[in-house]
């Protein structure tokens, strides 16, 4: 547990800042979420507003990472590119994910959306998943293992007829992108390290329609799609671990009372 930062009170409302400014921005982008839309203009609206909001887009020129967002969409399970060529269509299915810097600190967040009327069979899939989000969630509190996280999630998702991805997880946010520890979305009971009050972290389970492993695209080095081509689906919140529980940092709708 010695490389998990425990965020000392100045961190965490830089941090609680950032992630109401991501999750501001994702409201923002749904607008533009339509049938004829190119993911490139949605991402540049994202950049845009971003830096308007005296931010910085925390992907952008990460490890060589291009855009200002990711967004996946279909089967397409996570980094998918944003494109002039990718151009929404009725019934697609597409993943946001945004990752803030404001003065300093990471805010992270993403969630589904969808273009027209959709399928039962993806609708369930959106669903499941962000059931899984919740159930992580709630599995938050302190001296609880990590590991229970990905034990509620998977159980469920898989009870349900779907996968879990397990070749991407969580992580600890907030003072860098990525920090101690790794959050993995289907692990053993009780097993992995104890949460403690001040350490925060990214809770987003990656759900597929068929098997739970994905091929990253040879060309880009960077968009992971299923290896069947089913659907895959992801929501993701940011939660700092509290004295009794936790707090979603990235809720600005108030759909997980503070604990």
């Amino acid at each position: 547990m010695s490389g998990i930062i425990i965020k000392n009170p100045e961190q965490i409302e830089g941090i609680r800042k950032s992630c109401v400014l991501a999750a501001e921005t994702l409201d923002y982008a749904e607008q533009f979420v339509k049938e004829g839309v190119s993911t490139e203009e949605i991402d540049s609206k994202i950049e845009e507003f971003i830096i308007n909001h005296g931010a910085i887009p925390a992907t952008k020129g990460y490890n060589g990472y291009p855009k200002s967002s990711c967004i996946s969409l279909n089967e397409v399970v996570c980094h998918g590119i944003p494109s002039e060529k990718t151009i929404l269509k009725k019934g697609d299915i597409l993943n946001i994910d945004i990752t803030t810097i404001l003065n300093g600190y990471y805010g992270d967040t993403s969630r589904m959306f969808s273009v027209g009327e959709i399928s039962p069979a993806a609708d369930k899939l959106i669903q499941t998943t962000k059931h899984c989000l919740d159930l992580g969630i709630q599995q938050v509190k302190p001296d609880n293992h990590f590991g229970n996280i990905g034990f509620v999630i998977s159980r469920y998702a898989r009870a349900q007829g779907f996968s879990v991805v397990y070749e991407f997880c969580g992580h600890g946010v907030g003072v860098k992108f990525h920090e101690d520890p790794q959050v993995d979305h289907t692990s053993r009971r009780n097993s992995g390290p104890r949460m403690k009050p001040g350490m925060i972290f990214t809770i987003e389970p990656m759900i597929n329609q068929g098997r739970a492993s994905t091929n990253i695209d040879r060309t880009d080095g960077w968009t992971a799609r299923t290896v069947d081509n089913k659907l895959s689906a992801q929501f993701e919140h940011t939660i700092l671990v509290t004295a009794t529980g936790f707090e979603v940092l990235t809720d600005i709708h108030n759909n997980y009372p503070v604990t």
